[in-house]
């Protein structure tokens, strides 16, 4: 059964790091292009970030640009989102998503497998 499971997430003061990861079992990740999307309360969820199947092509949010690095390791079956210099506007439930061998998009319709999410939290 294909399933997406992130981790990563806490609490973290702005200006500070962390990692996500989604790993992935039941499939090959690299076959898949892979999204990470965030939801904070009372919004829309949102893309962030993709990272395509076919040729590693990756995409970013304006907001996310410069700051956030989405990466893949096929051994680990897993992909992950180095986030930096976090704000307090980059709190939100963040998950990952994949969809089989497609383009890059931040359109969350695109997706078909979802994990359950992993809260960020930037405060001080």
């Amino acid at each position: 059964q294909l399933q997406l499971v992130e981790s990563g997430g806490g609490l973290v003061q702005p200006g500070g790091s962390l990692r996500l990861s989604c790993a992935a079992s039941g499939f090959t990740s690299y076959s898949y292009t892979i999204g990470w999307f965030r939801q904070a309360p009372g919004k829309e969820r949102e893309g962030v970030s993709c990272l395509s199947s076919f040729d590693g092509w990756t995409d970013y949010v304006d907001p996310v640009k410069g700051r956030f690095t989405i990466s893949r390791d096929n051994a680990k079956n897993t992909v992950y989102l180095q986030m930096s210099s976090l704000k307090p506007e980059d709190t939100a439930v963040y998950y990952c998503a994949a969809v089989f061998r497609s383009l890059c998009t931040l359109v969350d319709g695109a997706y078909d497998y979802w994990g359950q999410g992993t809260q960020v939290t930037v405060s001080s």
